[in-house]
């Protein structure tokens, strides 16, 4: 016989749940009346799983007369062969074991919680299969609740009930009503297709998680982290729906998982080895759904920065849906990561572990405002949400439970899925005190002079500390978006623990100044080219610390950053008054798509003086997808909301003839891949490279100068040199003297193309570099206005 549970309540507390269950429940008292209101009896109950009945011992809640013992029965319904035993505090989340399941979750503020299973089919229909309700005498172990459950699970779901004070003013929104998701669980399901309503127009159908399955294994095939330095990676955004659900994909499975290992190809030819994926965590696309009249569409959460649940990945990016309630969704998503360890790429995540979807006080109770809003949110002291994020909501990352959620939530992705790294979206926030900061809190023992307040920037921030030096975590790439909503601003600063990088945004903005010929940046854009010692090396990085961007998700496509002088928004429907102002671009001289043929060859020279900046620079290079042939978005910089052709990757694009630009990129890639001096492990010196002006060794550094040169040794090249022109003027500039050796070009972004780039096997290369001779003989060399180039130093025949 299994042990039996006991606890005390009233029964009119117990009445309403042993109601909602979907099997009747039947009172009996020695043949009279049922127990009611008037009689307030206290009682003590036990349940036995094997006869599933309770049998339950009354007092009368006015004289305290004890009932007659045997007098009241209520027989349970009967529970699939489920045996409820007392299980584990650890591990948190639901964890297969010999012979059942353990379910274990944190709410410390709540009074009770019920474990809520259902199948499949009750889930499509909104009910709950089953309720077992959790003693908290023997189901609660400090704030833990926890059971053990022998049976049957196969397709089952669950979900969580948590009873306590519904208190906003003290930051609890406790509601039984409520089916909370497990914050730890491994799959989280309702709608299987993106973008698809649910029942009767639902944008927030009721969720569930799946229980642990036998049945999803995965063959990795003896998978192993590549484990590339960080120093030679070239790194790729992309959007996994965008990157194959337009038509031109011709994949199998397009906007999927699986669409993306049809196209890897693709990423091997354009020399990428690194894959950052926009959100793939779980997100409610319908989370903005509403009528856009510009359009003739429907506005969706596109980008997916608002996570609903961190463990499980994203269900509809997968061509498997909802089908093993989820497990095979979590399968196609090891096959995108095995398939691309195989071409040699490895993949990271973008997390979002700043804010959640339940927004502010007016927003959805879904997960862990449920379970313990308080913990997990940033709250100030009359409950009011910090909103550091400027999604309504601050993740509260310092508090010890949630930053061991967090950490254990990047050890999954990294043992379970096999990623690669992490990018952490708007990591300042990470930084942050917690609520109810305090020394005891955090370290066990008070702090003379420890009065921080909630928010607090930290120097040595808890949470970046466990992730540094965890033996799991401390191996893999770790990169903060440096900045956060509420000013905290951390490029060059961000705590690193000496293996963090950062996405520098000072980079971007200084590399579009100078290059679109902006007064005063040739020394900050020579400060760039050498990974950003500036802000880096007094603080012990590297280069590989600094990753450089120019465009990015969130912004100007490349081929927009060149033809917009202004943001053009109003698709988004909200009148041009949402994206950033401060762009930096410069559109060449007229706005917009149709313009001169000047005009147009103009961006295509900027287009490839970017692209050539990026690829030099010391520190790792990050590319937007699409920006390798070209795409546009009509200057729209902020395209979170649109799930069509304006986010797509455009594939009949890239394979136009007339994009020629992907070309460039490929040889520029293959380029800097091929030479050891474009991705140093420490900052150039001296002894290594050579800054010049229209002189040799006579660099301009003066406000006015718009001309940047060096030259680089490499092992491998031999002498590079590389000069950028950003002037509306031409200039022909004196090359470095080498006796016995002279210069020959290699790239000029002011040639057309195929010319722009003399790669070995181009036809009639010989006869374009005899072009050049006459000048190079003379050991000068004409540069264009907006134009780059790099030459390589040969032996001179005699």
């Amino acid at each position: 016989m299994e042990q039996l549970t006991t606890c005390t309540s009233s029964l009119l507390y117990y009445a309403p749940k042993l109601h909602s269950c979907r099997s009747s429940w039947r009172f009996h008292f020695n043949g009279s009346k049922i127990l009611d209101q008037t009689h307030k009896p206290t009682l003590s109950w036990r349940m036995n799983p094997n006869s599933q009945s309770l049998v339950v011992k009354a007092k009368d809640g006015g004289g305290g007369a004890e009932l007659d013992s045997a007098a009241l029965v209520v027989d349970t319904p009967k529970l699939r062969g489920f045996q409820v035993l007392k299980g584990n505090p650890t591990p948190f989340g639901a964890t297969a074991r010999e012979g059942g399941v353990n379910f274990a979750v944190y709410s410390g503020n709540a009074v009770s919680a019920t474990l809520c299973l259902f199948t499949l089919s009750d889930l499509e229909e909104n009910r709950v299969s089953e309720e077992i309700s959790l003693d908290p005498k023997t189901n609660k172990s400090g704030n833990v609740w926890h059971v053990f459950l022998k049976g049957d699970f196969d397709n089952m779901l669950y979900g969580y009930k948590f009873d306590g004070k519904l208190s906003p003013e003290k930051g609890h929104y406790y509601d039984y009503s409520r089916i909370v998701l497990d914050p730890y669980a491994k799959a989280v399901i309702r709608r299987g297709d993106f973008g698809t309503l649910g029942p009767d127009g639902d944008c927030w159908p009721q969720m569930a998680c799946a229980v642990p399955s036998s049945n999803s294994k995965f063959d990795w095939e003896g998978d192993l982290p590549l484990k590339y330095p960080q120093k030679d990676l070239i790194i790729y955004e992309m959007h996994v729906r965008g990157f194959t659900r337009h038509e031109s994909s011709r994949t199998e499975f397009p906007g999927t998982y699986r669409g993306v290992v049809e196209k890897l190809d693709h990423l091997k030819e354009l020399g990428i080895n690194c894959i950052e994926l926009m959100p793939c965590n779980e997100f409610n696309e319908l989370e903005y759904f509403s009528y856009n009249s510009v359009l003739g569409d429907y506005k969706v959460n596109y980008w997916g920065y608002s996570t609903v649940s961190y463990f499980s990945p994203m269900i509809r990016y997968s061509s498997a849906g909802v089908s093993n309630c989820g497990y095979d969704a979590i399968n196609e998503v090891k096959l995108l990561i095995r398939e691309a360890h195989k071409r040699g790429i490895e993949v990271i995540m973008d997390v979002v572990f700043n804010h959640t979807a339940e927004g502010n006080e007016n927003g959805p109770i879904l997960s862990f405002r449920g379970a313990d809003n308080s913990v997990y949110y940033m709250l100030a002291p009359k409950g009011e949400f910090y909103n550091y994020s400027g999604c309504g909501n601050t993740f509260n990352c310092n508090h010890p439970i949630v930053r061991q959620f967090i950490v254990d939530c990047l050890r999954y992705w990294v043992t379970e899925m096999h990623v690669d790294g992490f990018r952490f979206d708007l990591a300042s926030i990470m930084t942050r005190g917690s609520s109810l900061w305090d020394a005891v809190n955090v370290y066990g023992n008070p702090i003379e002079g420890d009065l921080l307040t909630t928010g607090t920037p930290l120097s040595s921030p808890p949470l970046i500390d466990m992730i540094s030096n965890d033996p799991i975590l401390r191996g893999v790439k770790l990169i903060a978006e440096a900045w956060d909503t509420g000013g905290l601003y951390q490029v060059g600063k961000f705590p690193h623990w000496g293996v963090w990088s950062e996405w520098n945004g000072k980079y971007r903005d200084i590399v579009r100044q100078f290059i679109k010929g902006t007064d005063g940046f040739s020394g900050a854009f020579a400060e760039c080219l050498c990974g950003s010692p500036n802000l880096y090396q007094e603080g012990g990085r590297k280069p590989w610390n600094s990753i450089n961007f120019v465009c990015a998700h969130d912004g100007f496509t490349l081929a927009d950053l060149v033809s917009y002088n202004k943001k053009h928004n109003l698709a988004n429907g909200e009148d041009n008054n949402d994206g950033e102002n401060h762009n930096n671009s410069w559109n060449c001289g007229q706005e917009g798509e149709f313009v001169s043929i000047s005009v147009k060859k103009l961006r295509k020279r900027q287009m490839r003086n970017f692209f050539l900046c990026l690829m030099v620079s010391q520190g790792v290079p990050m590319i937007y997808m699409g920006d390798e042939y070209g795409h546009t978005k009509g200057g729209n910089n902020n395209t979170y909301c649109h799930d069509n052709y304006i986010n797509y990757f455009r594939w009949d694009k890239k394979e136009d003839s007339s994009s020629d630009f992907f070309r460039f990129c490929c040889l520029m890639t293959k380029f800097r891949q091929d030479c050891e001096s474009l991705g140093l492990h420490d900052f150039p010196t001296a002894e290594r490279l050579q800054w010049h002006g229209h002189a040799p060794r006579t660099p301009d550094w003066s406000e006015k100068s718009r001309f940047v040169a060096f030259s680089l040794m490499d092992s491998v090249k031999g002498e590079i040199y590389i000069a950028f022109n950003t002037s509306h003027l031409a200039v022909t500039i004196s090359l470095p003297e080498r006796p016995g050796h002279r210069w020959e070009p290699l790239v000029d972004t002011s040639k057309p193309a195929p010319y722009d780039f003399l790669s070995s096997d181009l036809p009639g290369r010989d006869i374009a570099i005899q072009q050049y001779a006459h000048f190079l003989d003379a050991n000068i060399y004409p540069m264009l206005s907006y134009s780059s180039i790099i030459l390589l130093l040969s032996p001179a025949e005699e």
